[in-house]
């Protein structure tokens, strides 16, 4: 009588564990759908600041609004312009740093696009503004941008209303924490604006650098929580060390952190401090200056 196999089986057999599959590639010029309405371009802008390079968001089948066209970059916007030709009817940007917001322009004069933003700065000049609330209304989709001021005053974040997909342009990125930079960079309102987040009910974030962010509450939760630990960390080495620089905190605030990175870092330190000040926690004014705990 034939056995099975089962029967013939004297003893366990070591069960392999999967491997965990790759990360997704992040490759500039290509376009990777990240939904049923959203796609993304990478831009060839990555640094220490961009890290793989800033995201272009494309939103939209048969109306596409584009959404950071990031540096102007002739292959980059082309690559744009493949995925989205002439469709393209909106171009809105999140805020207007040179990496998000400079390949806006030209990618206008390609379209006939409208160009919308929170208002004119650094060289970029929006044909519409627009603000907290403002609805894009398509046949497709709703995309409604938010006011996030923290990262930049003039910030904007755009939800895909019909996938609840947050488009969060440097607000939150998915690798590493945002630079705050004072005086345009507020501390105190950029926690403000993630609070804010937290009452969307996202399914999705779809950062400025970096992958999609699939665990949103856990990602907003975890930025406020950790810029409250490093607000503690401040104040506390403050305490022990002080009166000192800032070039004189960040050292031993930033141990774990490249040296590469203490200059960047020392700017988010000042933004701490001075919300610290705002508390009445500590005391001093400017990046080189001295500080003290209260």
């Amino acid at each position: 009588m034939a056995r099975s196999r089962a029967t013939l089986k004297t003893k366990e057999e070591p069960v392999e564990e999967q491997a965990a599959p790759p990360p997704e590639p992040l490759e500039p010029y290509v376009a990777r759908a990240l939904s049923p309405m959203v796609r993304r371009i990478v831009a060839p802008n990555p640094n220490l600041f961009t890290g793989p390079g800033t995201n272009t968001y494309l939103v939209g089948i048969d109306e596409v609004v584009v959404v950071d066209p990031a540096v102007d970059d002739d292959r980059h916007l082309d690559a744009i312009m493949g995925c989205g030709g002439d469709r393209i009817r909106w171009i809105a940007v999140t805020h207007t740093h040179i990496d998000h917001g400079t390949g806006a322009a030209k990618l206008a004069e390609r379209t006939g696009a409208e160009l919308l933003g929170f208002g004119p700065k650094d060289g970029f000049k929006p044909s519409r503004k627009i603000g907290d609330g403002h609805i894009i209304d398509s046949t497709e989709f709703r995309l409604r941008a938010i006011h996030t001021p923290g990262h930049a005053s003039n910030h904007l974040c755009y939800l895909v209303e019909e996938e609840r997909m947050l488009l969060s342009g440097d607000h939150i990125n998915e690798s590493a924490t945002v630079v705050i930079k004072p005086p345009d960079g507020d501390m105190a309102v950029y926690l403000e604006s993630l609070e804010k987040l937290k009452k969307l009910r996202l399914r999705s974030i779809a950062p400025g650098h970096g992958r999609l962010i699939e665990n949103p509450g856990e990602t907003i939760d975890w930025y406020i929580q950790h810029r409250l630990e490093r607000e503690e960390q401040i104040l506390s080495v403050l305490r022990e060390v002080g009166p000192a620089k800032i070039a004189d905190l960040v050292p031993i605030v930033y141990a774990d952190v490249a040296e590469e990175r203490w200059p960047i870092a020392m700017h988010t330190v000042h933004a701490h401090l001075l919300k610290l000040a705002k508390d009445g926690k500590a005391t001093g004014r400017t990046l080189a200056g001295k500080w003290s705990a209260s």
